[in-house]
């Protein structure tokens, strides 16, 4: 009935089944690309027995491209966040994920940011909301990519590009979906996760991206631990900042309760273990009566942290990488609750990545990698040739390995990437919204129900009359000043997408008040549309008796109170084609999110496309 708003529930069973099938069918996809990388690397190794043959040899040279190991901090960081990606990616196959990511997730992250960062992130929002199948399924496959990318890629230009392509997502996912960290927002703190999380990706996937060199000496470690030392201290003013509410574990005053207190009670609400709650509840109490202490102790910490990792001296940032360790630990468990828990997480918030990124630090400083000694000199195993041979019949096996495994990782952030960039540049909703909020579409092939008006023009028409062309039909109110405004617009914009096919097909709507519905309504309401230029949009009436009978054939309740005024009236469209039969039967309510509204229309042009084809 019209009026009636409703919304989608985050588990939709028509959504979640959507997106379970888009995944399968990109997983097969993926399983005919790794076969014919399979085959490709068959081929490869095929010609280099052959060549090996032709040469009187058993095996390639035992040869390295590289002077000394993959760099023991560059290897942390590597595998960490490789895994961290795979595991980022696994989250997103929650079933919750397409319809409940923006309002549970990405909007309350950007409310209290300012009014251009909240505009920016409600432009991902919209793409997301339109779209929301293919978004989460592209966001699955590009982050388990690009893990594997990281793990199947130890060293070179795959792996440099694995890093570049790390950090670009994670800058997308940093600005877009965590709303820069909520750097700009009031409630700025380290405890509750500042800079974001994924901000700590993309640092890895810049250092990732450098060059072997650039962790041949102790300089990459001591920059990067004097750069997050410097962030401590930062992280420490701002959390000793007066006014802020990390002061007080209860306001003695009123009812309320301090910012880290309120924080740590709504996380302990979070559906999780028991002990986990648990845990969490009673650091909320502890943290109500003691809030003062807890802050200090937090300051203090990450003060002192800070203060020594910018030293760059072992003695010190040592006992200081073991302290900030073990304050990450504190909050991950505490105050950030494992971060990926009720349904929607999407990574394991922002301590995880932040002590591998100190870690991988603290080992670039103290292990700087040792050449290799070698008997022989040392070449370039990537591509051991002659000047006349092809590099596939000299690559070594392990190198041919790696470039199929990456090729393969690469294939898979490309299954993700394409849809996602084809739903960013389409502004219509996709028409499984519309199946979801309404219902699937009614399948018919019967005889459509004649009918016997006048249109806006006071001229007759009747079903037989528009024998032919393909109709699409819906039921009106003319003073309706919530639904039906917005169905007409429906019907429209079906119109302008149509083009050169809009001939082919009429646009009637038929009164759905038994008061309002004489051809002066009819004829204000199309003005009030933009719909009285149309060519192809008849808007019908009669008598009250001709309406009920066409109400009645059509299964359209209306109904009024005794006072006579109108309550609502079913929301309901129908295709039929030109031979007259009713081949569609749709529920047309645009709900309470403009989304649906462009996502009828797609619904209802495919039904249309149908029945013209």
């Amino acid at each position: 009935m019209g009026g009636m708003g409703r919304s989608l529930q985050a588990g939709n069973s028509i959504v979640v089944s959507a997106f379970h099938t888009a995944l399968f069918h990109q997983l097969l996809l993926l399983l005919v690309i790794a076969a014919g990388l399979a085959i490709g690397f068959n081929v490869v190794r095929t010609i280099q027995y052959r060549r090996l043959a032709a040469e009187g040899r058993a095996t390639f040279p035992a040869v390295s491209k590289w002077p000394y190991p993959e760099p023991a901090g560059r290897r942390i960081l590597r595998i960490s966040f490789g895994l961290l990606w795979v595991l980022d990616g696994l989250l997103q196959l929650q079933a919750a994920m397409p319809l409940a990511l923006p309002s549970s997730v990405i909007q309350p992250a950007a409310s209290t940011s300012p009014q251009w960062v909240q505009h920016l992130v409600n432009s991902g929002v919209s793409i997301w909301s339109n779209h929301p199948v293919q978004a989460a399924a592209a966001t699955v496959w590009i982050q388990v990519g690009l893990g594997i990318w990281l793990l199947v890629a130890p060293r070179g230009l795959w792996s440099r590009a694995g890093g570049l392509a790390s950090a670009g997502w994670g800058l997308i996912v940093w600005i877009f979906g965590e709303a820069f960290g909520g750097i700009f927002g009031p409630g700025l703190t380290w405890l509750f996760g500042a800079p974001g999380a994924v901000l700590f990706y993309c640092a890895a996937g810049v250092l990732l991206a450098l060059p072997d060199r650039a962790f041949a000496t102790p300089r990459l470690g001591r920059i990067v631990l004097a750069v997050s030392g410097a962030f401590f201290i930062g992280m420490a003013v701002l959390q000793a900042w007066p006014g802020r509410g990390f002061w007080q574990g209860r306001i003695h005053a009123s009812n309320h309760v301090g910012t880290l207190t309120g924080m740590v009670q709504q996380m302990a609400q979070t559906p999780q273990p028991g002990f986990l709650s648990s845990w969490v509840s009673a650091f909320g109490a502890f943290d109500a009566a003691h809030g003062w202490a807890v802050n200090l102790v937090a300051v203090v910490a990450l003060a002192a942290i800070g203060v020594a990792l910018c030293t760059g001296r072992r003695r010190l940032v040592f006992p200081a990488l073991v302290a900030a360790i073990a304050l990450c630990l504190a909050d991950w468990l505490l105050v950030e609750d494992l971060g990926f828990l009720g349904g929607v997480g999407t990574d394991p918030n922002s301590m995880v990545p932040m002590a591998i990124v100190l870690v991988a630090g603290y080992v670039a400083l103290v292990r700087v990698p040792v050449p290799v000694q070698a008997s022989a000199p040392v070449v370039d195993a990537t591509v051991v040739a002659t000047e006349t041979s092809r590099w596939w019949e000299k690559a070594t096996p392990s190198y041919v390995v790696r470039t199929a495994a990456a090729l393969g990782a690469v294939a898979i952030v490309l299954v993700g990437t394409a849809p996602m960039a084809l739903a960013a540049t389409n502004p219509n909703a996709d028409p499984i919204l519309s199946e979801a909020l309404n219902g699937t579409p009614n399948m018919l092939d019967t005889p459509a129900p004649p009918f016997h008006l006048i249109d806006q023009r006071g001229t007759t028409v009747n079903l037989a009359s528009l024998r032919g062309r393909v109709v699409a039909l819906t039921f009106l109110d003319p003073v309706c000043t919530s639904d039906c405004p917005l169905i007409a617009q429906e019907f429209r914009q079906a119109d302008q997408r149509l083009a050169a096919e809009a001939p082919k097909v009429d646009f009637v709507a038929i009164v759905a008040n038994p008061i309002y519905r004489s051809v002066s309504f009819t004829n204000a309401f199309d003005r009030q549309e933009s719909l009285e230029h149309l060519a192809n949009w008849f808007y019908l009436t009669g008598s009250v008796a001709q309406l009920q009978h066409v109400w009645d054939s059509y299964g359209v309740l209306v109904g009024t109170e005794s006072a006579g005024a109108m309550i609502a009236h079913s929301d309901l469209a129908f295709v039929i084609d030109a031979e007259g039969r009713e081949r569609d039967a749709l529920v047309d309510d645009p709900g309470p999110d403009s989304a649906f509204g462009s996502s009828f229309t797609s619904l209802l042009l495919d039904r249309i496309d149908q029945v013209l084809h």
